[in-house]
């Protein structure tokens, strides 16, 4: 985490821009009358309601609220999720579920998690021409945002499954391999760090396909740069992937002799192995494994590849007293990458071959030449994290191949995007910076949807308005991504040039180009060449040592040829593929880490762009994931970096429902008194084309006549969202 000072200098500066409101002398007095009847402040279930809208006071209302064991809250268009870090089973039951799906009013119930799934549901069903939705769940490290998505994706497994059509097997079958894809993929995922025991290491979005009776027919999944360095570097006090640890505890004892893991054998790659969390569940991910389709032969093969990496992760090296001769391997070494090599099936003098010499081309010559021990070590590393990352995408593709439906069975689909919350640590690289850019990019979405787009909408409508002032995080975005000069075209230029990154030349060259920009600054006494960004959520100091090698990301294209020639099929079936091996061949310079992760984040905000979103605010109440514990200057600062004050000002002033004039015609013509509509009178189409329901009709407008000659006005006066605003209001939709 960033120091406490850093983070409050932030917060006052966005005061200072006026992001919130500045609590003037009047205005206190009307806070402390707001909040003098402690007693009931736990009843507001929408912050609308509050009065004075103040940080303040909306930071009582749910410190009131979590006391009481009350962990969702509305903030107008958003819900806030505040996690209790314990299990509340419950409040996500299956007897609460049909309760919220079947009210005729969900809105009308106690804020929950479930009202904004059921809302997202019913707008695909509900409008005339049906719209793709998203659920955007937001918020940091530990805010619980994989639980909730985790409740979503439960929610509509458990509603949107029940079919006379088709078979009750069928519908299982597909209800049971949607959920299974989490626990596999949690598992390979997901790991354990010092701020959330089930941090998701990698982003996903998973689209829910209905068909057109929006029932559940099947989903894929959209992953986003996994964390693969965490395979062969764990920070302090953290822990690799949760699937290594469950195969440690959880295997039996022939999977151990198979797998060349003896009980007392320990993993330099498995620190803190004695602590055991709620995720180390190694049968449930294996019976998640068989739901979707893995048989034991390709579960075999997958868990054989993992343990080659564990032990390969035990090999070290040592330099040779003359340098023009291989590093050398001690007796242990040798003996864990033997056990490597017949792991991964591949020929144990190739395999070290391949991590103590490296092949030059020399025009059409290939030279060999001995690697330094920590080339070697590079190497080791870079071996590992390629297998982990292409069977992680493996993983994912057989998963997507397993769930999702054919396109001519589905048309709409419910999106769930669950991806890893804003990061500041106390060291800070490129992965970091991805995750943090993401983050950036998700709250400009919510700011342009919503906070300006609102906004702007009432305006051209001709309401009578006073903008809401709110954080622009449009400047950072442009420091990091802008063209032509940002951080990342600069980091590409680096990573792109035939030589070894100067670390400190770097940090000049940033410091000569991004000087104008007031999101960067440089600590100039420091000895580590560093960068600071400014980011809507606070500052992070990110480390520019090893920052251009990590975003070249290069495979010695030996290692790809090694792994080509394992009979492990999975192994070799991964590798064989011509395209990762044409991009090996391509040499450094041409893809980039940073280059990949932003186009396929450009193709994610499209797709939130052409969807209905639905915004899930995630809260960490206190940084050490106590149960029930609410610290105000933690809660405070994640509540002003996110905007929801503003957002709870523009939704209590605003207009909540808004109808298309066309749309608004369509649905409320038939109760208005014979309207033209392209030279006919709606009355008359109606009787005409349904003579049987004509004394319905009659009944419809005598009953709303009131109604139906105020529509009458609206459509023949062509007022559009305006009045259909007004109306929605007033009478329902």
């Amino acid at each position: 985490m960033s120091s406490v000072d850093d983070r409050r200098d932030v917060r006052e500066g966005y005061r200072n821009g006026g992001a919130t409101r500045s609590l003037n002398d009047s205005l206190e007095g009307e806070i402390q009358a707001f909040l003098i009847d402690e007693d009931q402040l736990y009843t507001y279930d929408d912050l609308t309601k509050v009065n004075p809208v103040t940080p303040a006071t909306v930071l009582k209302c749910l410190q009131v609220r979590y006391s009481m064991k009350v962990f969702y809250t509305h903030a107008g268009c958003t819900l806030v999720a505040l996690n209790p870090f314990q299990p509340i089973p419950d409040l996500y039951s299956l007897d609460v579920m049909k309760e919220y799906h079947y009210a005729h009013q969900p809105q009308e119930f106690k804020p929950h998690i479930f009202i904004v799934a059921e809302e997202a549901y019913r707008n695909v069903r509900g409008q005339l021409e049906p719209v793709n939705q998203s659920l955007v769940v937001s918020g940091e490290s530990g805010a619980g945002k994989t639980w909730t998505s985790r409740c979503l994706m439960k929610y509509y497994a458990t509603v949107a499954s029940v079919s006379v059509v088709k078979s009750q097997d069928t519908v299982e079958r597909i209800e049971r391999r949607v959920l299974d894809s989490n626990p596999v993929m949690e598992a390979f995922g997901n790991a354990c760090t010092l701020r959330n025991n089930n941090s998701s290491r990698f982003g996903k979005y998973i689209q829910l396909q209905l068909d057109r009776c929006q029932l559940l027919v099947g989903a894929s999944v959209q992953t986003y740069l996994l964390e693969k360095t965490r395979v062969a570097c764990q920070p302090a006090n953290e822990r690799n992937f949760h699937i290594f640890y469950q195969m440690m505890k959880g295997a039996t004892d022939e999977q151990r002799k198979e797998w060349k893991m003896s009980h007392d054998q320990s993993f330099v790659w498995l620190p803190n192995s004695e602590k055991t969390i709620e995720e180390d569940c190694f049968h449930e991910t294996v019976e998640a494994m068989v739901h979707l389709g893995i048989n034991a032969e390709r579960q075999g093969e997958i868990f054989r590849i993992l343990a080659g990496i564990l032990q390969l992760g035990n090999v070290s090296f040592s330099s040779s007293a003359d340098e023009s001769q291989p590093c050398h391997l001690d007796a242990k070494s040798k003996d864990f990458l033997q056990r490597a090599a017949e792991l991964l099936c591949v020929p144990a003098e190739e395999l070290q071959t391949c991590l103590i010499v490296r092949t030059l081309k020399a025009g059409k010559q290939s030279v060999l030449k001995p690697c330094s021990q920590a080339e070697c070590s590079v190497r080791r590393d870079c071996l590992a994290k390629v297998i982990y990352a292409q069977l992680f995408e493996w993983l994912v593709t057989f998963i997507n191949n397993s769930i999702c439906a054919d396109k001519s069975t589905w048309c709409n689909f419910i999106g769930v995007l669950d991806v890893y919350g804003f990061e500041c640590f106390q060291t800070n690289n490129l992965e970091q910076l991805c995750i943090n850019y993401a983050n950036e990019k998700l709250q400009q979405h919510f700011v342009a949807h919503y906070l300006r787009a609102q906004q702007e909408e009432y305006v051209s409508e001709g309401l009578q308005w006073s903008f809401v002032k709110y954080q622009d995080n449009q400047s950072c975005l442009d420091l990091l991504e802008g063209s032509p000069i940002s951080v990342f075209s600069l980091l590409n230029e680096e990573s792109r040039l035939n030589r070894a990154s100067d670390a400190k030349a770097f940090r000049v060259r940033l410091e000569k180009e991004l000087c104008d920009n007031a999101n960067i600054s440089w600590d100039k006494f420091s000895k580590v060449p560093h960068f600071t960004v400014a980011h809507y959520a606070g500052k992070v100091g990110y480390q520019i040592e090893g920052m251009a090698e990590k975003n070249k990301d290069p495979v010695p294209p030996e290692l790809i040829s090694l792994l080509q020639k394992s009979y492990n099929q999975l192994l070799h079936q991964i590798f064989k593929d011509n395209e990762t091996e044409s991009q090996i061949k391509k040499g450094p310079g041409k893809t980039t880490v940073v280059s990949k992760f932003k186009n396929s984040l450009e193709t994610l905000m499209k797709i939130l762009h052409f969807t209905t979103p639905h915004y899930t605010r995630c809260i960490k109440p206190n940084p050490e994931c106590k149960p029930l514990t609410f610290k105000k200057e933690e809660v405070i600062i994640q509540l002003e970096a996110c905007g929801i004050v503003e957002t709870i000002h523009i939704s209590a002033a605003g207009f909540p429902i808004r109808i298309p004039f066309q749309s608004f015609l369509q649905r409320y013509a038939l109760i208005a008194k014979h309207i033209k509509l392209g030279g006919h009178s709606v009355g008359l189409l109606v009787y005409s084309a349904f003579p049987s329901v004509a004394l319905l009709v009659n009944m419809i407008l005598s009953t709303l006549l009131s109604l139906g000659t105020f529509l009458t006005w609206c459509i023949k006066n062509k007022i559009t969202n305006k009045i259909c605003n007004l109306s929605s209001v007033r009478f329902g939709s």
